[in-house]
């Protein structure tokens, strides 16, 4: 399937809890102080591109917890991946993970998801809006890359890539699960600082995303890790994924918008294979981990 080249543009009438523009992120900079950011579901945006036919780095719209209404300037293909809920084109209810066309003036909708926290929208022609340091990312902790979206913004949509909308009927979907959610694990740099017990208690126990998440970190609800070894340590790097604990035993898992150093030791850290499905936890969902 082709489309018209034609730039357009979409005007977002209502952006829900948060709705951001991200890419693949601006990886390669630790270096100077600034994280890679990106889509928490890398998966999911790649996934969204494909299915319009775009570049997989292409930049989309990162949707917290639906609520979302936009208006499309021109005939435009676009797909929603991530979460799964309702979503309405017109009013007319569409299959999610897939790509559908909408006409000049159509109105999609986004509902709060049933399953998942975040959904990725990709328009054929990727969202245009300048670049910084190489990507079009919202960094949430520097405040890096284009504003959080408005209600009354107009996104300017690139021009249609080369490459043809795939000629699919639907693309197989896994939605997010809605009980619990295992999560592999690889050793922490400083896995040694913690006794014996809260090194077995962190994959024996049963923890609970708190409502304290966003995409710098995510605190969990579950036992105290003490430690084996008291007293400060020096900021050293952290990666997407690290199991820091603070002072008060309490983890929090460092996501795309961390700091890229930090003082708390890491006992662990979330494999990459993990990551996309740790971005649809839920506040209050339960946790459970397992060794990589």
């Amino acid at each position: 399937m082709t489309t018209s080249s034609r730039p357009s543009r979409l005007t977002v009438e209502a952006p829900g809890a948060s709705t951001l523009v991200q890419d693949l992120g601006r990886p390669g900079l630790a270096h100077l102080g600034v994280p890679a950011s990106g889509a928490l579901d890398r998966g999911a945006l790649t996934l969204a591109n494909r299915l319009v036919g775009n570049p997989d780095a292409a930049a989309a719209l990162e949707i917290a917890m639906g609520g979302f209404r936009s208006r499309f300037a021109a005939e435009t293909w676009f797909a929603v991946t991530g979460a799964w809920g309702d979503v309405r084109l017109d009013g007319r209810r569409i299959a999610p993970y897939t790509a559908a066309r909408a006409a000049e003036g159509g109105v999609l909708e986004l509902a709060p998801p049933e399953r998942g926290i975040r959904s990725l929208l990709a328009v054929r022609g990727g969202i245009d809006v300048p670049a910084v340091l190489g990507s079009r990312s919202r960094d949430t902790l520097s405040g890096l890359g284009p504003d959080p979206v408005r209600a009354g913004d107009v996104l300017p949509i690139g021009a249609a890539p080369a490459a043809s909308v795939p000629l699919l009927d639907h693309e197989a979907a896994f939605p997010p699960p809605s009980g619990t959610v295992t999560l592999s694990l690889l050793p922490g740099p400083r896995a040694d600082w913690f006794t014996d017990a809260a090194r077995r208690g962190l994959f024996d126990g049963a923890w609970r995303m708190s409502d304290q998440a966003d995409r710098i970190g995510a605190r969990l609800v579950g036992d105290v890790l003490a430690r084996r070894v008291d007293g400060e340590l020096a900021s050293e790097a952290t990666v997407p994924g690290s199991v820091q604990v603070a002072g008060d035993g309490r983890p929090t898992i460092l996501l795309a918008d961390r700091p890229v150093t930090g003082g708390y030791p890491v006992i662990a850290v979330v494999a990459a294979a993990s990551l996309d499905r740790l971005a649809q936890v839920r506040p209050g969902q339960e946790l459970r981990f397992r060794h990589a």
